[in-house]
C-alpha cells in the first residue's frame, strides 16, 4: 500500500510530477512556484492540490520522515549499548580471570611458607587478597565500597510516665514545670508499683 505522499491510485503522473515538485521544494514551495516550473496555469495548480490535499500530504511526508529519524536513532542506540555491553562483558570477565589467579598465586605462596616453616607475610597477602576481591567486586557489578549506616534512635516518653518512674524507684523530684505537657492525664501523677520480674521458664 502506497504512503499517502506517494502516487495516489487515481492521480495522473503529471499531477504527481507537481506535487512532487511542491513537496521537495521544502519551507519555500508555493503553487506559483510549480506553475512556472510546469508552465501550467495557477487555478490548475489550484485544482491539483485541492483535489489530491497537498497540504495533508505534506505532513504527512514530515510525520514520516521524522518517525524513520527516530527509528535510525534508537537502532544506533540500540547497536551501541550491545556494543558497550559485550564491552563490559569481556573486562569483567577479564577482571575475574585475575582475581581468580591473584587468590591462586596468595595460597600458593603461604602452602610455600608453611611447608618451609616460615610465617607468612600477611601483609602482602592481605593487599593481594584485597586487590583480587576489588576485582570481583567489579566483575560482579557489585559497590566498590560498602559504607556503614548508623541509625540512632531516639525513645520520647511522657512526662508524665517519666514522674511515675522517678517515684517508683525513689526518685521523689519532679521535671521542671515548662517540661510537662498541658492537656496529658491532667498533669497528674499515677502512682506505679514495681513488679517483680517473673523467669521464663526454659
Amino acid at each position: 500500500m502506497n504512503q499517502f505522499f506517494e502516487q495516489q491510485p487515481r492521480e495522473s503522473a503529471k499531477a504527481f510530477a507537481a506535487f512532487k515538485a511542491y513537496l521537495d521544494m521544502g519551507a519555500e514551495r508555493s503553487l506559483e512556484a510549480v506553475a512556472q516550473k510546469f508552465t501550467k496555469s495557477s487555478r490548475l495548480l489550484k485544482r491539483w492540490s485541492v483535489k489530491y490535499d497537498w497540504q495533508a500530504r505534506v505532513k504527512a511526508h514530515a510525520a514520516h520522515l521524522s518517525e524513520v529519524e527516530r527509528k535510525a536513532i534508537e537502532r544506533v542506540a540500540v547497536e551501541k549499548a550491545v556494543e558497550w555491553q559485550q564491552t563490559h562483558e569481556a573486562i569483567r570477565r577479564t577482571a575475574w580471570r585475575e582475581a581468580e589467579e591473584t587468590i591462586a598465586m596468595v595460597r600458593e605462596a603461604r602452602a610455600q611458607w608453611l611447608a618451609k616453616g616460615r610465617t607468612p607475610g600477611w601483609e602482602g597477602m592481605a593487599r593481594m587478597l584485597e586487590l583480587a576481591f576489588k576485582l570481583k567486586q567489579f566483575a560482579a557489578g557489585m559497590p566498590s565500597e560498602i559504607k556503614e549506616v548508623n541509625t540512632n534512635i531516639t525513645a520520647t516518653i511522657d512526662v508524665d510516665w517519666e514522674i511515675a518512674i522517678r517515684k517508683a524507684y525513689g526518685v521523689v523530684e519532679a521535671p521542671p514545670a515548662n517540661q510537662i505537657e498541658p492537656g496529658k492525664n491532667g498533669g497528674t501523677v499515677v502512682d506505679a508499683e514495681v513488679v517483680p520480674a517473673v523467669e521464663a521458664k526454659p
